[in-house]
């Protein structure tokens, strides 16, 4: 019990040392968080009266960030499977980033749907055996499961991970790899059960479509690696850390497949909605060119889809995403036409118009600004934190003492200026010598 509380205070005090911009940075995403806190506590004393949702629109920011954030989550397994299911080695170095993007993604869904409640004293009747959970013929709390056995599994594999590696050891492939193959399947789940929430509504036809599933883990197999490979180029950057160039580059595979995918689903089911011409199409009219004079929506959604076509051009063609400003340019592209599209494009227009036919906008209102604002700092300041010392892990230069890192498993083929030190024979070199600083010839 004593070594892993030390590994943790070890931990905590190396996410807390680092260079001014790092500080600057986590100071920042700190800062954030506070706004976002001080917004929740006026929520919290005045009520949901403060948000714009209304009984016509009861599901706003706050559920649009949940879903898209849940996909984040589920993206991680784009890591996992290429580099457990295909062997793929440059993917294999950075799946704990994946993992630990996971964790982050799960907590900001916690508390989007904890700030969502109105009250989070309210949280404890979604706790099994606690509360009234009404499980398993809720929908709600299949989705509970889910994702709570998510966020388990990839805190114990990470964990797991990273507390063999500190101690110059390696996980037991036994026990860790049938998890990692359990977290695979379980990744998929969180979002068809998510998308499940929606399709059993059915009071609103414009969720009521098989291809919903199926498009959420689309568009969360784009927003996923677009975070990161925007994420593996600043860490390889200022951490230390090489990330692999071929990593990247099957990332940007992916993404093109993926976003092509997702650009089919969508015109699949505008197609579907708007031919019939039936009174079903009502939301996706509005949703596509306004309905009534109402038209709140519709610059969201034509950005979203002009984004998503972008990237997907640039992801496809070689001699553009081998231009990195061009790449980067595009996930940042990707990230924010899937949000619109998952949050603002597919949670809103349900509500419009209402089974009664009412004509209710919504747009979010500052306090949901800042309260969803304050939740992904804090899920970004929990990712650099994360990210900081398990880069230190990896590349071997926090480990126990008396352990000396097989520098070999940290090499790989990025750019010199992020090289690990050129790996000496440590095994036929005492550890003795090697912790005195004796210089070891190659």
């Amino acid at each position: 019990m004593r070594k892993p509380i030390q590994f943790i205070i070890i931990l905590l005090k190396h996410a807390l040392t680092g260079s001014r911009m790092y500080f600057a940075w986590i100071s920042f995403l700190a800062l954030v968080f506070a706004i976002g806190v001080c917004a929740y506590v006026v929520q919290y004393q005045n009520g949901l009266v403060v948000t714009n949702m209304t009984d016509q629109v009861s599901w706003g920011a706050y559920i649009a960030n949940f879903t898209f954030l849940v996909g984040l989550a589920a993206a991680g397994v784009m890591v996992v499977i290429p580099a457990y299911l295909y062997k793929n080695k440059p993917l294999k170095k950075v799946v704990w980033i994946g993992e630990f993007l996971a964790i982050a993604a799960v907590l900001m869904c916690i508390m989007f749907v904890t700030v969502d409640l109105g009250h989070a004293d309210r949280m404890w009747h979604l706790i099994p055996f606690i509360g009234k959970l009404n499980w398993p013929m809720s929908i709600l709390s299949w989705d509970i499961i889910v994702l709570s056995g998510y966020l388990v599994i990839n805190v114990f594999l990470i964990t797991y991970a990273m507390y063999s590696k500190y101690h110059g050891g390696h996980p037991r492939k036994g026990l860790y790899v049938p998890i990692v193959f359990i977290s695979m399947f379980w990744a998929v789940s969180i979002h068809t059960v998510t998308a499940f929430l929606y399709d059993w509504l059915g009071a609103r036809p414009f969720w009521n479509s098989a291809l919903v599933p199926p498009r959420f883990l689309a568009s969360a197999f784009v927003a996923g690696p677009a975070f990161l490979v925007l994420s593996l180029q600043i860490i390889d950057k200022n951490s230390g850390f090489s990330v692999p160039k071929e990593a990247i580059n099957n990332l940007r595979r992916i993404m093109a497949v993926m976003m092509v995918v997702n650009l089919f689903f969508f015109s699949s089911e505008i197609f579907t909605e708007l031919y019939t011409g039936s009174g079903h199409a009502a939301s996706a009219i509005y949703l596509l060119g306004g309905l009534e004079g109402r038209h709140l929506l519709v610059p969201y959604i034509w950005s979203a889809v002009a984004l998503n076509i972008f990237a997907a051009f640039v992801f496809s063609i070689p001699k553009f995403a081998l231009n990195r400003t061009l790449l980067n340019v595009a996930c940042v592209a990707a990230f924010i036409g899937v949000w619109i599209e998952k949050g603002m494009g597919l949670v809103i227009p349900g509500f419009i118009p209402s089974p009664l036919g009412e004509m209710a906008e919504y747009q979010p209102s500052v306090i949901e600004g800042l309260v969803s604002a304050g939740i992904w700092a804090f899920g970004i300041l929990a990712f650099t934190l994360s990210v900081k010392v398990g880069a230190e892990i990896e590349r071997g230069s926090l480990h126990a003492e008396g352990v000396v890192p097989d520098l070999d498993e940290y090499a790989t083929d990025a750019e010199p200026h992020s090289s690990p030190p050129v790996a000496h024979d440590v095994a036929a070199t005492p550890k003795i010598a090697v912790a005195q600083g004796a210089e070891v010839s190659s």
